[in-house]
């Protein structure tokens, strides 16, 4: 990503957040950034454009990561970890963007709309398979209910927006661990949970 393309999403953020999106005009972005509407345009067709990247910027990421997750683990236990660590780190590493999702996500277009459901529903399958092959192969709950759990699980961690501060007692880390306890405590046989390789689960 070129130092422009950066700054010129570094300032719409700020600027998104502060005046909302239909507040906030090209000329502005650019005054703001330093650089002339051509440097706009040159890496973005438009404001919706800029829009739809700032969102996708953090989707993909996720998607990514969960990806990357089932690929490398076979245990549906360490797998749905994996993803609840890299999903909680999103907040911290993207958080102004997620600021502008949840605030400005009414405004996207419909077709970018559409690219940014389609990977929001990518990401929410990976955990609906964890799940589901967790209880099929005896390391969760027999009597979890798939849809739910996986729902409550993108519930909880999404708030984290809501009240997550950087300057907070807890690093990112130790929030995402705590996340982790409380989700395999939910999700995970209680005889395993009773037992010594708990403890081994959460410091992997």
């Amino acid at each position: 990503m070129t130092d422009l393309r950066q700054k010129i999403i570094q300032s719409s953020l700020l600027l998104f957040e502060e005046y909302g999106f239909h507040g906030v005009t090209v000329n502005q972005i650019v005054k703001d950034v330093g650089t002339s509407k051509g440097g706009f345009y040159h890496h973005f067709t438009s404001k919706d454009e800029l829009l739809f990247v700032i969102h996708d910027t953090f989707i993909t990421y996720v998607l990514k990561k969960a990806t990357i997750a089932t690929e490398t683990y076979k245990s549906p236990t360490e797998k749905l970890q994996t993803i609840i660590k890299d999903f909680v780190k999103v907040f911290d590493l993207y958080k102004p963007h997620i600021s502008v999702f949840y605030q400005e996500n009414i405004y996207l277009k419909p077709d970018y709309e559409m690219l940014i459901k389609k990977k929001r529903d990518q990401f929410k399958r990976i955990i609906n398979e964890a799940v589901y092959e967790g209880r099929e192969r005896g390391e969760f709950r027999s009597d979890l209910p798939v849809e739910i759990t996986t729902m409550a699980i993108l519930g909880m961690v999404n708030w984290t927006y809501k009240w997550y501060q950087q300057s907070g007692s807890k690093t990112i880390e130790e929030i995402g661990d705590i996340f982790v306890d409380l989700i395999l405590r939910a999700v995970l046989k209680t005889e395993t949970i009773a037992s010594s390789n708990y403890e081994k689960i959460l410091l992997k």
